[in-house]
């Protein structure tokens, strides 16, 4: 067996979602899914410090009312949020904290890349500059 072989042997041997089901892909894929649209990823960021209703997600994050609600909605179904109701009012709570784990991840990765560009870009300038 050449050395390629063995690594990706190795790498599908580590990773998780080689062990899984189609099914259960499916579902993973959901989830990323729900966290693809940038208003619900505004609401979940708006949950970090706790739990908060309609009125106040709406005043946060300044989308509409109709919106805020559908969104919720959909992070409700998918497990994402659970909610409250506390009176006439129902509060909206992250329902497992990692969510948050995952969005620093991809937000450190996405930092890296824009660090890693830029200074791409800068030698390319300064290249540019060294043949005029």
């Amino acid at each position: 067996m050449n050395q390629h072989a063995s690594v990706v042997g190795d790498c599908e041997d580590d990773c998780m979602l080689s062990k899984l089901s189609p099914a259960a892909l499916q579902l993973v894929a959901e989830f990323f899914k729900v966290l693809s649209e940038s208003s619900r990823l505004q609401i979940v960021c708006r949950l970090r410090n706790g739990p908060k209703n309609v009125s106040e997600i709406i005043e946060l994050t300044g989308l509409g009312q109709a919106n805020v609600s559908k969104h919720l909605k959909i992070l409700a179904q998918a497990g994402i949020v659970t909610r409250e109701q506390q009176g006439v009012c129902v509060f909206y709570q992250i329902a497992n904290p990692f969510v948050f784990d995952l969005c620093e991840l991809v937000c450190n990765s996405l930092a890296q890349q824009i660090q890693q560009q830029t200074a791409q870009q800068a030698a390319l300038d300064e290249f540019r500059q060294t043949i005029r």
